[in-house]
């Protein structure tokens, strides 16, 4: 085969591809402008907005609940501080009594 029909028959396939891409582009262009696809975008935007609602209420809903355990988390954690504490103070005062005690029951062993 000759060289120059070769690229006789490139160029033409390259010229046919440009050609055919043109008419697509152009058909695709006419097509998303119509007020079909129009009517689809507009659809499928008013889609996109419901769910952004849905979600938007649903982050709404976690957000609350997010704020009601940490208070109720923090509530637990000063009650748990509270009886801590009690108990310290009640361990201490058994202490001291029992230091009272051994130390009256060690004087009555050396009378």
């Amino acid at each position: 085969m000759d060289l120059t029909k070769v690229l006789s028959v490139v160029k033409s396939k390259k010229t046919g591809f440009f050609a055919a891409g043109v008419l697509f582009g152009t058909a695709g262009i006419k097509a998303l402008s119509s007020k079909d696809a129009k009517k689809l975008y507009t659809n499928a935007t008013a889609a996109v907005l419901r769910a952004k609602e849905c979600v938007m209420d649903t982050v709404t809903t976690v957000q609350e609940n997010a704020e009601d355990i940490y208070e109720e988390a923090k509530q637990i954690n000063e009650e748990r501080a509270a009886e801590d504490a009690e108990m310290e103070a009640f361990a201490e005062a058994d202490v001291e009594e029992t230091e009272e005690v051994s130390e009256d029951a060690f004087k009555e062993v050396e009378e």
